[in-house]
C-alpha cells in the first residue's frame, strides 16, 4: 500500500485544529502574466483556490487567513470568501509584511495565545496532506517549530559577482526550503517584528526564527510540492495535480 493510500485509510492521530496564513499580496512579476500568479487558472480553477481548498480539506486545518493586496481586483472572482474558515486581511509590500498582518489577525482571536500557526505559499497548490501531517506531528512532538524541506539533489555552485563559479557547496548539508512552515504564533510574531526593526532580510518564516536565535527543524517533504514562480511551472503543477487526483481516487477505492 502506498503512503498516500495509508494516509487516506488511517485517521489522523492529532485532534488539534490549526490556522494557516497565506501571503497573497504579491504580483508575481516573473510569471509575465496579465494578473497576479495566484489568480492564474490551472485545471479549471484558480491557483490560489487549489491551494486554499487543499489546506482546508486537511483534517487538522480549520481556518485559512489570506493576506491580500490593498488594490486586489481578482479575489472576489474566486468566491473563496464564501467557504467556511476563510478570512482575509490586507497584506503589505513584502511577503513578510503580509505574513505579519495575518499573524496579528490570528492573535486577536480567542484561544490563540500559546497556539501554533502554519504559513504556506499561495502558489504551492500541490502540497500533500501526508506531508502537512508529518510537519504538525513533528513540531508538536519535539516542541520545536520547523518547515517542510527537501535535501538538495543537484550539485550546488556558489557564484561570483561576474557569474563565474566561486566554489562548489557540499550538497550533503543543503536543503531546499518549502512551506508550510509551523511555529508558535507568539514566537513567530516576535521574531518577525524583531527582524523588521533591525532591517534584516526575512525571506521566509524560518529565517526570522533563525535570526532571532531559535531553532527550526527540517521535516522532509516531497519534490512535487513545487512553487509556481515561472511560466514553465504552471503546466508542471497541472500535471502534478492530475496525478495526485488519480492516486487519491485509487486510494479511496482501496479503502472502500
Amino acid at each position: 500500500m502506498t503512503e498516500l493510500t495509508r494516509a487516506q485509510c488511517l485517521d489522523t492521530p492529532i485532534d488539534q485544529q490549526f490556522t494557516v496564513v497565506i501571503p497573497a499580496a504579491g504580483v508575481g512579476k516573473r510569471m509575465q502574466a496579465n494578473c497576479p500568479k495566484q489568480y492564474l487558472k490551472l485545471n479549471g480553477d484558480y491557483l490560489l483556490s487549489h491551494t486554499v481548498k487543499r489546506l482546508l480539506s486537511h483534517p487538522n486545518i480549520n481556518q485559512v487567513i489570506i493576506a491580500l493586496g490593498a488594490q486586489d481586483q481578482y479575489f472576489a472572482d474566486t468566491q473563496l470568501d464564501k467557504l467556511p474558515g476563510v478570512k482575509t486581511v490586507i497584506g503589505g509590500k513584502e511577503r513578510v509584511d503580509s505574513v505579519l498582518a495575518g499573524l496579528k489577525a490570528l492573535s486577536q482571536q480567542e484561544h490563540s495565545n500559546g497556539h501554533w500557526v502554519l504559513v504556506h505559499d499561495g502558489a504551492r497548490p500541490c502540497v500533500k496532506h501526508s506531508d502537512i501531517s508529518r510537519l504538525i506531528e513533528s513540531c508538536l512532538q519535539q516542541g520545536v517549530g520547523g518547515l517542510l524541506a527537501v535535501p538538495a539533489s543537484d550539485t550546488i555552485k556558489l557564484a561570483k559577482s561576474d557569474g563565474c563559479v566561486d566554489k562548489t557547496l557540499d550538497r550533503a548539508v543543503l536543503w531546499q526550503a518549502q512551506t508550510p512552515q509551523m511555529y508558535p504564533t507568539d514566537q513567530l510574531i516576535n521574531a518577525i517584528e524583531r527582524g523588521l526593526s533591525q532591517e534584516l532580510a526575512l525571506t521566509d518564516e524560518s529565517s526570522a526564527i533563525e535570526l532571532a536565535g531559535f531553532s527550526s527543524q527540517l521535516v522532509e517533504g516531497s519534490n512535487d510540492n513545487i512553487k509556481v514562480t515561472r511560466p514553465a511551472d504552471l503546466p508542471l503543477a497541472e500535471f502534478i495535480l492530475t496525478q495526485q487526483l488519480t492516486e487519491q481516487t485509487q486510494a479511496e477505492q482501496v479503502c472502500e
